[in-house]
């Protein structure tokens, strides 16, 4: 268990240095486990989490069991996760989700081709040479050292909304964010009040560990757009199935991958949206996707996540600018949102709107504190004006 606990609470450039002996015997861990019936509506005694990710199915009961290799840590991730979502079954979801678990699963069983949804692409994708932003409310962040505590959501929501962010995701696994769905639920009434004005609201995405339907069901029930999913947790199976999942009750899914095998994979089973996560470095990021196969008549939209340095400078605005100079459609922040606190000049909504200017780094840096050359906060300061 707390190994299971340490992966979790990993930073991604922390991940690649679990000790070896973890990583042998996470791979030789099966990856079957006995086969159970998943949640159903109204059914007794019935466990209500799968072993992933192969689907079969009988008249009244559908069966999971385990084909696809994950990697070590995929392994020890999905398992706690699998955990929760049992315990979150097992305590009794409320009737909303089950109704939407159960339009999933009458989706499920139909042959037809579900039309997946393109509106958040579509807000995601702007024309070359600009970049949009996702801006990730979270209450925990990972290491950082700079602030112990993060506005609540209905303080941040709307700053993100008036600084320019094009979407707003909650980080919604408890463990590694330290919000639940309600914190979407909380999110999305506050961008709703927008209604009518301009800015108008923003969708909203959750950012969770999928490896139920049950979250996908979850999710709507709080008013997402959207939901995330992980290739290097699931398979490309998984991801083929919880695309169609989300698509029957609206949700469009983004692609989390970490490698230009994964992404492809990804584009396969049919994503319309992949975030490149846990890599650093706009080139290594740009690697990801260089080389990404389309079928002709499909579009992907790419996002480039920004890992939060561990100083006080802003050497994330200028990856941001050389990620959007290197083609990516958008940028997803999280962690360096929050490194200034409430700063009046180096606030959320700041970062934001530096990110989306048209400034390049062969012009200007925002890597200087104040005070050392051209400083990010006088830097900052002239953007916003």
């Amino acid at each position: 268990e707390s190994v299971v606990r340490s992966a979790l609470t990993m930073t991604p450039l922390r991940i690649h240095r679990l000790p070896t002996a973890i990583a042998a015997i996470a791979l030789l861990t099966t990856l079957s486990v006995d086969p159970s019936s998943a949640f159903a509506p109204g059914a007794n005694n019935k466990s209500p989490i799968q072993s992933l990710p192969t689907r079969s199915q009988t008249a009244n009961t559908i069966f999971f069991t385990t084909s696809t290799s994950l990697n070590a840590l995929g392994v020890f991730v999905r398992k706690a996760k699998e955990a929760d979502v049992r315990k979150y079954c097992q305590d009794g979801p409320p009737e909303s989700v089950l109704s939407l678990l159960q339009k999933i699963k009458d989706s499920s069983d139909k042959d037809d081709e579900v039309e997946l949804p393109t509106e958040l692409q579509t807000l995601l994708t702007k024309r070359k040479g600009t970049i949009t932003i996702i801006a990730e409310y979270k209450r925990k962040l990972e290491g950082s050292g700079f602030i112990t505590d993060v506005l609540d959501p209905v303080l941040l929501s709307p700053v993100f909304r008036e600084f320019g962010a094009a979407a707003v995701a909650v980080l919604a696994d408890e463990r590694t964010g330290g919000c639940t769905y309600d914190d979407i639920v909380a999110v999305v009434e506050e961008q709703d009040e927008a209604l009518g004005d301009v800015p108008g609201p923003l969708p909203v995405i959750s950012s969770d560990l999928i490896v139920d339907e049950i979250q996908i069901a979850q999710a709507a029930d709080s008013g997402a757009k959207a939901v995330t999913v992980t290739y290097g947790v699931v398979g490309e199976e998984k991801v083929q199935q919880f695309i169609k999942d989300a698509a029957s009750l609206g949700l469009e899914v983004i692609v989390n991958v970490g490698t230009a095998e994964e992404a492809q994979g990804a584009v396969n089973a049919g994503a319309s949206i992949i975030s490149v996560t846990g890599v650093d470095g706009s080139d290594n990021k740009f690697a990801v996707i260089e080389s990404l196969s389309i079928p002709e008549g499909r579009n992907v939209c790419t996002i480039a996540n920004i890992l939060a340095k561990d100083n006080k400078a802003l050497e994330e605005v200028e990856e941001a600018w050389m990620c959007r100079d290197a083609g990516f459609n958008c940028v997803w922040v999280s962690d360096a949102l929050y490194k200034a606190g409430n700063d009046p000049v180096e606030h959320p909504g700041a970062i934001i709107s530096t990110m989306k200017a048209k400034s390049s780094v062969k012009y200007a840096s925002p890597k200087a504190r104040s005070g050392k050359g051209e400083g990010a906060r006088e830097y900052l300061g002239d953007i916003l004006m």
